[in-house]
């Protein structure tokens, strides 16, 4: 499969995964993120066997030192990743809060409501940890 459409297929799982978790409570919001820091946490060993192919690979094909400290998933950037996951799941949850609440001539009340993004999809090769 080229990458196109394998990001594309992504794209479609995560719109109808997307759909669930906006009508999710913010509990099981934040057990998936805890979740995937715990998967993250659990996968350490294959990330870095795979992580080290990425850099021989990267060897390989020539890149420099700065362009192989950006590749390179160390312990230490694990945890990074594992402590941002549960800081975002200790956030206050800001899916339904209401803002900048104005009353209109007429009577009717207009405020701002934030709600689920959606899916967006990004390729970001040369950090694993961003």
């Amino acid at each position: 499969m080229d990458v196109a459409a394998y990001m594309t297929e992504l794209g479609q799982q995560a719109r109808a995964a997307s759909r669930e978790v906006a009508r999710s409570s913010t509990a099981v919001r934040n057990q998936a993120l805890l979740a995937t820091a715990a998967a993250l946490d659990a996968a350490r060993s294959e990330l870095a066997t795979a992580n080290s192919k990425d850099l021989e690979r990267g060897r390989e094909n020539g890149l420099d030192s700065a362009m192989l400290d950006r590749l390179e998933l160390t312990s230490q950037r694990i945890d990074a990743m594992i402590e941002g996951l549960r800081q975002v799941a200790a956030l206050p949850d800001p899916v339904g809060v209401i803002t900048d609440m104005t009353y209109r001539p007429s009577g009717i009340q207009v405020g701002k409501m934030r709600v689920p993004l959606g899916v967006i999809g990004i390729i970001y090769e040369s950090r694993p940890n961003v």
